[in-house]
């Protein structure tokens, strides 16, 4: 018998090589999410209740989304929470792609900061001709929650080997 592997053993290796490679390119795009995957399910549970809550005077996060609010500021806010943190957090999560996590993360802090500028708007005296009534306890759960988001989707994207 000789040692060299024959036709088929050499055919047999190359399609194994194949696989492993195949399995090792497929882990680098994707990551584990662990127990964050279901803080950030809650999360974005709780920024959809958000939605539903006030957030400019009588109008919901909804509304406001919709434009009902007259407001252009909390209506910005409310298509990058609605963006990033639950329609982006959910294809992340179902996708468990990498570079997902990066785009809910950064997307998450821009809305953080637009979500600061809607409660500032509600606050302020006259802004821009509409005078605010202070943000609504949506408005105000939503900021929180996606400060929160972002920062969790922000270590998970680090969290990568």
């Amino acid at each position: 018998m000789s040692d060299k592997p024959g036709n088929d053993e050499a055919a047999d290796l190359r399609r194994l090589a194949a696989d492993v490679d195949g399995v090792v390119d497929k882990a680098a795009r994707t990551v584990d999410l662990g127990r964050r995957g279901f803080v950030i399910s809650l999360l974005v549970f709780v920024l959809i209740v958000a939605e539903l809550l006030p957030w400019v005077g009588p109008y919901s996060g909804w509304q406001v989304l919709l434009g009902q609010g007259g407001v252009a500021i909390p209506r910005l806010f409310a298509a990058t929470s609605t963006g990033f943190g639950v329609l982006a957090s959910a294809l992340a999560l179902t996708t468990r792609r990498w570079w997902l996590t990066w785009v809910c993360a950064m997307g998450g802090w821009f809305a953080s900061v637009d979500g600061l500028l809607a409660v500032w708007s509600q606050q302020s005296s006259t802004a821009g001709g509409v005078h605010g009534d202070g943000p609504g306890i949506g408005l105000a759960l939503a900021l929180g929650i996606m400060i929160v988001l972002a920062g969790t989707w922000m270590r998970t994207a680090w969290s990568r080997n």
